[in-house]
């Protein structure tokens, strides 16, 4: 597979009309210690530049395995696999990987390649957790203050899909004829299963295709406050507390 950066560089810098369809994409994944951004820390990370001329055998790939100096959780350990004695001695230090993952994210947020991850807001905030922590640039002062261009692709088929059923990774690539490259929970495989959910949400959602960059926040920041709001009804018919929260 190309070279990471140097298939970044390489990259057009795409125009903000640019459809969804048409985009290039950065797909990105995390295993972590826990769900706690700012208090879990990464432990293995993939990003997947995706050309969409070119869909699999273009993908250009990097990989991370990080030691997070703080102990897994029982029950993150038991999903993803990962171990403290494992990450000791096979694990990078997180100062020099969580560096080169945010330097090559901002390279592509330059080119206006949107970073793609399924629910995205647990992978960006822990990497801004983990930024913080190690006290590297954060993402906006890399971006001189841009807003950073996202794909969550479970906002999306939450929006467009009117079907029932769980929305896990796993099984919304199920539904949009997706074949896993490996195992769910692994960041390699969750990540191009990810990736590969755009062409079909597109191709069966033109209205979702026809997204250009320039709009794709704004319709994806409606889209969850759409879902919230009908989500909050549902959990006042049970007496639960809504949800309060904005989406990026």
């Amino acid at each position: 597979m190309t070279n990471l950066k140097e298939a970044l560089d390489a990259a057009p810098v795409q125009d903000a009309d640019t459809p969804l369809s048409h985009s290039w994409l950065l797909g990105f994944d995390t295993e972590t210690t826990g769900v706690a951004a700012g208090r879990d820390a990464i432990v293995s990370a993939t990003l997947v530049l995706r050309d969409p001329q070119s869909a699999h055998d273009g993908d250009a790939v990097g990989t991370w395995i990080i030691n997070p100096h703080r102990r897994m959780s029982p029950g993150a350990s038991k999903v993803n696999g990962f171990t403290d004695a494992f990450l000791a001695q096979h694990g990078e230090e997180p100062v020099d990987a969580i560096e080169r993952i945010a330097a090559l994210i901002a390279l592509a947020q330059r080119k206006r390649i949107p970073l793609l991850a399924y629910n995205a807001p647990f992978d960006v905030r822990m990497l801004a957790g983990d930024l913080d922590r190690w006290r590297l640039r954060p993402m906006d002062e890399r971006l001189d203050g841009r807003t950073m261009l996202v794909v969550d692709p479970l906002l999306i088929d939450r929006s467009i899909s009117r079907r029932s059923g769980r929305r896990t990774l796993e099984y919304t690539a199920e539904y949009y004829g997706v074949e896993p490259s490996g195992d769910f929970h692994d960041a390699t495989a969750d990540t191009i299963a990810a990736v590969d959910l755009i062409q079909p949400m597109t191709t069966l959602y033109p209205q979702v295709g026809h997204i250009t960059l320039e709009g794709l926040m704004d319709w994806q920041r409606n889209a969850y406050a759409t879902w919230r709001d009908s989500y909050n009804r549902w959990l006042a018919g049970r007496g639960k507390a809504p949800v309060r929260d904005n989406w990026l």
